[in-house]
């Protein structure tokens, strides 16, 4: 038994003091042994009280008997709740519901007539400019929400406008363990970068931005010297900037911060320095294979050996500290801290606009001339409430809009849609798809429409196609001619998802983009009702709130109910197994696969570890438990097509379509949750154990683990033969659909 003391800290520039000890009961992801390194906040300043918390942390540290969550509350009646809480700290794993948080400092709207609207599209495609216009916000003076041509809304965004006098807001902030594991794996790629021979510019760029562009810790402590090759992430509405006082978004000693920076770059080259040159001559001495292994052994080595060193774990530190002294230039509204000293939420409100969004850019912005000062990337939800509306607008506007995340680019980055995604799905009155009309229906608006059919959620689709003005040609001289060589895409579209996904899909999309399609361009400005594309503009997005704000009522199912036939679905589930593992296998590297080609091993082992600390269930687009929910969606979405036969007659058409959606979404509801369980919950010690893989051999061993240990368990093929793991995946496929289907008064024989 291995015993640690704890030691207390204070980093230039801090008045609080912090605490540093390895803990005897977590699990160091490192080394797969307990002591993991933990620093946190003792919520003083004062050195003597300091001490004495510091005290009663050892005395824990020095009592194996407290070292099990189940002596917490004998902890608390001992020790200062401080000590208690900083200890027993991640020792059981707990979600925050952050949704709860914003709903209980700022509730959504309660009346009937409002409509919550979930906003998809791809990176760049519109959809945050489409928001601008229905919230009436000036693109040059106001900026809000923030438009990008690159990833830019990565927090919930929830707006909510109303008649009230005042604008409100909420923010949630992402944990403080979650902001150190993302700056770990940036100071892993600094090292990676520092190994390589690249520049201090180099190193700097992959120490401060996260390499899947999620988290760009840049936003919050600067960029340093402006470099021409990151103007593609500044704001798209630069032109006028002479009017922007940085200092009025919080005055912060830039000079300073870069100081800490180049300090920390420095480090990393030392540190790298000091652990490279042994690992190297060991594996070069000892390993036979090809150049291009040893260099994958030696980063992978590399990597696990400066973690589990302290100067990496000091470098992560300095940058925390500098992130976390952001948050004392906030001058307005009230923020909230846990008691640890890192912030949980913050609240405010105003009557005057102005200044209401020049206080609120701080935590949603990504213009350029406000880097070192924003918080944006440490902010997992923002929630606005306020008079929003557009001079066009011919009614009040009464809508939620949710603007989230960019679906991607490429086939690869949005193949599904994330289990984030599927929940609000669920969730929302209306789905607004934001789609770029010259180039129409590309990779990311296919996948969300199939991921709209198979959940049952097509009768909330509405369609916007921006950038209209750009689609020309010599044959397209009318509105109608540039309508129609749009929806030729969309009609091959529809066609691809009906042989995939059955007539049915094909049918009730299609009914659906008849009815809620509609064609804007010029949207990035004002839009001046005096010109063809304003007025044009203008015309077609108050059609889109009156069918929002008047939706049509569903169909009715009818008295008919289906019957289905048990062994269909048991084939369901097993193409759906089957296909699951064909991919994975090909990510993996264990087996070849065209459309699915090997992963990189960082990011596998990025993927494992994620899922092994259990703050999600994805890396970029590395989705495991969303592909599982989407091929079990997709194969229970056709075989609910094909009912054995109806008790209480046939039905018509419309009827069957509105039985097969009320099926479906009510079995998405039970999937979501499956999924989530069986491949990420249950399985847990399987990712970890995925996770701690070092040294010759560990990518493929890792890859093994996670088939094996992992999707093998939580998602097995079924088998005539069944393995009890498999007998448990068919069983509890099999009962969540049979609970549908007989809610429903349906009958699975």
């Amino acid at each position: 038994m291995k015993f640690y003391t704890a030691s207390k800290s204070r980093n230039q520039g801090r008045e609080a003091w912090s605490v540093i000890f390895r803990h005897p009961a977590r699990i160091d992801l490192a080394t797969g042994k307990t002591g993991r390194r933990v620093r946190r906040g003792l919520g003083t300043s004062d050195e003597a009280e300091a001490s004495l918390l510091i005290d009663q942390l050892n005395q824990v540290l020095g009592s194996p008997e407290l070292w099990e969550v189940t002596a917490k509350p004998a902890a608390l009646g001992r020790f200062d709740s401080r000590v208690v809480e900083i200890f027993y700290d991640g020792m059981e794993v707990s979600e925050v519901d952050f949704a709860d948080l914003r709903e209980e400092l700022l509730p959504l709207p309660s009346d009937d007539d409002y409509r919550t609207v979930l906003l998809l599209g791809t990176t760049g495609a519109g959809k945050t400019t489409v928001v601008r216009q229905i919230l009436g916000t000036d693109p040059d003076t106001e900026r809000f929400p923030s438009t990008s041509t690159a990833k830019t809304t990565v927090a919930d965004t929830e707006l909510i406008t109303n008649e009230d006098d005042t604008y409100r807001a909420v923010v949630t902030f992402v944990p403080r363990d979650e902001v150190i594991d993302y700056l770990t794996e940036n100071v892993s790629e600094a090292a990676l970068a520092a190994l390589r021979g690249r520049s201090d510019a180099e190193i700097r760029r992959r120490l401060l931005d996260h390499v899947n562009q999620r988290f760009r810790f840049s936003y919050v402590l600067g960029r340093g010297v402006e470099q021409a090759d990151d103007l593609d992430l500044a704001d798209d509405d630069d032109e006028e900037i002479d009017d922007i006082d940085p200092d009025d978004y919080g005055v912060v000693d830039l000079a300073a911060t870069n100081a800490t920076v180049a300090q920390a770059v420095a480090a990393v080259r030392a540190v790298v320095e000091r652990h490279a040159k042994d690992i190297t001559e060991a594996l070069s001495d000892d390993d036979e294979d090809d150049e291009r292994v040893i260099e994958e052994l030696i980063e992978e080595n590399l990597d696990s050996e400066l973690r589990q060193s302290d100067e990496f774990h000091e470098i992560v530190d300095s940058l925390v500290d500098e992130i976390e002294k952001r948050f004392g230039t906030l001058d307005a509204g009230e923020l909230r801290r846990n008691r640890q000293g890192w912030p949980t939420t913050w609240v405010w409100e105003s009557d005057d606009r102005a200044a209401f969004i020049k206080v609120v850019t701080r935590f949603s912005s990504n213009f350029a001339p406000l880097f070192g000062r924003l918080l944006t990337p440490l902010v997992n939800g923002i929630r606005v409430s306020g008079p929003f509306q557009p001079d066009w607008s011919s009614e009040p506007v009464r809508l939620v809009l949710v603007d989230g995340e960019g679906l991607g680019h490429t086939p690869k980055s949005v193949a599904t849609l994330s289990t984030h995604v599927a929940t609000q799905l669920q969730n929302v009155d209306a789905v607004l798809l934001v789609d770029n009309a010259a180039q129409p229906m590309q990779a990311a608006p296919v996948a969300a429409l199939k991921g709209i059919a198979v959940s049952g959620n097509a009768n909330k689709l509405h369609v916007v196609f921006t950038h209209f003005d750009q689609v020309k040609g010599d044959n397209l001289p009318t509105f109608g001619d540039r309508e129609q060589h749009v929806l030729a895409s969309v009609e091959n579209v529809l066609k691809a998802i009906g042989n995939e996904l059955g007539p049915s899909a094909e049918r009730v999309l299609r009914r659906r983009i008849d009815a809620a399609r509609f064609f804007v361009g010029g949207i990035h400005e004002p839009l001046n009702p005096k010109k063809r594309t304003g007025a044009r503009a203008i015309e077609q997005l108050d059609a889109l709130l009156d069918l929002l704000a008047h939706p049509e009522h569903a169909a009715e199912t009818g008295p008919s109910r289906p019957v289905f036939n048990r062994m269909n679905l048991s084939l369901a589930v097993m193409e759906a197994a089957k296909t699951f593992h064909f991919k994975w296998r090909g990510l993996l590297g264990l087996d070849y696969n065209p459309d699915a080609p090997k992963e990189h091993w960082t990011r596998v082992k990025a993927l494992s570890r994620r899922l092994a600390e259990g703050w999600s269930d994805e890396y970029d687009n590395l989705k495991p438990v969303a592909d599982m929910r989407y091929q079990l969606q997709m194969q229970v979405y056709l075989m609910l097509q094909r009912p054995e036969r109806w008790s209480g007659g046939e039905p018509s058409d419309d009827e069957k379509l509105a039985t097969l959606d009320a099926l479906s979404n009510a079995v998405t509801n039970r999937l979501v949750e499956l999924t989530k369980r069986r491949l990420r919950d249950d399985v847990r010690a399987g990712w970890q154990e995925a996770y701690l893989q070092k040294g010759p051999g560990s990518t493929f061993v890792r890859a093994r683990i996670i088939a094996n240990d992992v999707y093998d368990r939580g998602a097995p093929i079924p088998t005539v033969t069944a393995s009890p793991d498999q007998n448990r995946f068919m069983r509890d496929v099999a009962d969540a659909v049979d609970e549908v289907v007989s809610e429903f008064g349906g009958e699975l024989e």
